[in-house]
């Protein structure tokens, strides 16, 4: 090879190396552009997260009057706060609430300022610090059941009992509840075997109400709200359960049911799944006095015979729906429930309760707690 072709050779090197060393220059300009840009929006996402918590105006003590009315969405109070000044950005508000699963906001005039931050604002809205005192608040207490609570709405609102009770059950008001919870109140409430509807729907909580005449759906829609923000908070483990929303309520409405005091609940839940599994009937005396519409302190074999849908005597699997209202602890206890090889449970008259494996062993139980106290 010649000197000539040899340096023409080493002279196209050069040239490819110095065009290599200019790209690797570049590709990392462009790198370290790309990461600054990463860096400056994360950067400023978190800035403006953390200011839009923070209050309005540390300084500004000044209160201004918010009416939070029954039924409000999250994103109605978010939007309306925004509007007043109070908070930054409704937006944030919202992911705020959700990320922290917080919920059951209360109804009523409260007396705000922009000095306050958001996590203090929402404490307020969920203890209800009004400046307006309740007209009057309804305590409906756990395991209770639609005809006891619209006996509580009816006496706190001078209505007739048969007057609630009729409209709790209207096929035309249910629909339209339906409509507006349309995640919560699904079909299943409709199918015909179903007693009432929204039997199992109304969470058990104290409601404060702001007028002396709130209307059945008014009161029905501040509970239907606090039961969607308490179902929204287990959705992940419902499904990783692979339970609708009424299959919950309903499981969850028996072990209110059989729970005494001193009972676990998850270890009943777990007595409930394990017969689900092996196919057994459940066979719980709640849904035989629900079937009959009855409260009795102990069920008779005559009761057992009794043809329903809900009795759990004659029927595999979950009744129908909800025989009552449940509260957390029973709600938690149908999604995490024990593993055990229970197949059995009996409630003493002192309170406590006893599993078993077998029915052998609790006939055992049964002659030595209940039959030897007749």
């Amino acid at each position: 090879m010649t000197t000539e072709k040899k340096d023409v050779i080493r002279k196209k090197m050069l040239e490819h190396q110095n065009e290599a060393k200019v790209v690797r220059k570049i590709v990392l300009l462009i790198s370290i552009v790309l990461l600054l840009l990463v860096i400056l929006i994360s950067g400023g996402g978190y800035l403006y997260i953390e200011s839009a918590l923070n209050p309005v105006d540390s300084e500004n003590k000044n209160l201004k009057k918010v009416d939070i009315p029954i039924g409000s969405s999250v994103t109605g109070i978010a939007e309306k706060l925004e509007s007043t000044g109070i908070i930054k950005s409704a937006k944030v508000f919202k992911y705020y609430v959700k990320l922290k699963n917080e919920g059951g906001f209360m109804a009523g005039e409260y007396q705000l300022s922009p000095s306050m931050d958001v996590p203090e604002i929402v404490s307020r809205l969920k203890t209800g610090k009004v400046l307006a005192k309740a007209s009057f608040k309804i305590t409906i207490p756990e395991g209770r059941q639609l005809k006891e609570i619209s006996a509580m709405m009816a006496k706190a609102t001078k209505q007739k009992e048969d007057d609630v009770f009729n409209k709790l059950n209207d096929k035309e008001f249910i629909k339209t509840l339906m409509a507006k919870y349309p995640d919560l109140l699904t079909e299943e409430i409709l199918n015909s075997s179903v007693k009432y509807p929204l039997e199992g729907y109304l969470f058990p909580a104290t409601y404060p109400f702001y007028k002396p005449n709130p209307s059945v759906e008014e009161m029905v829609t501040a509970m239907l709200n606090q039961t969607q923000t308490v179902v929204a908070a287990y959705s992940e483990k419902r499904e990783k359960k692979k339970l609708s929303v009424h299959q919950l309520l309903t499981m969850a409405s028996l072990i209110e049911e059989e729970a005494t005091e001193n009972a676990d609940r998850k270890t009943i839940a777990s007595v409930f799944y394990n017969r689900i599994k092996k196919g057994m009937m459940l066979q719980t005396d709640p849904t035989v006095l629900y079937a009959q519409g009855k409260h009795k302190e102990r069920v008779l074999y005559e009761d057992l015979e009794v043809d329903s849908p809900y009795n759990t005597y004659q029927n595999t699997g979950l009744p129908p729906g909800p025989i009552s209202n449940a509260g957390k602890s029973s709600i938690e206890a149908s999604l995490e429930p024990k593993n055990t090889d229970y197949y059995y449970f009996l409630a003493t008259s002192e309170g406590d309760v006893i599993f078993t494996k077998t029915l052998e062993e609790h006939n055992k139980e049964k002659a030595k707690h209940i039959t030897n106290k007749k």
